[in-house]
């Protein structure tokens, strides 16, 4: 089998990863945050879907920028 075989397998193998939503939030949350311990990460490598992962990684930077907003907006308007 080629590297590009071998890659594609691997994605397709990550992609069926079956993590709740709720581990997903909590996994990029920690992630926000920058503190994770290394034997979650490596579990967390192991459950989630990157796919998953990376549409909730957008989600809350949007979140996050909206409460950015909120506030500013509330502050210069105080």
């Amino acid at each position: 089998m080629g590297g590009a075989e071998r890659v594609a397998d691997d994605l397709k193998a990550a992609v069926r990863r079956k993590a709740s939503l709720a581990q997903t939030a909590r996994a990029v949350a920690w992630s926000f945050f920058g503190v994770r311990k290394k034997s979650s990460y490596e579990a967390d490598a192991a459950q989630l879907n990157p796919v998953h992962v990376i549409l909730m990684g957008i989600a809350g930077a949007a979140l996050f920028v909206a409460v950015l907003l909120v506030i500013i907006k509330h502050v210069v308007l105080a």
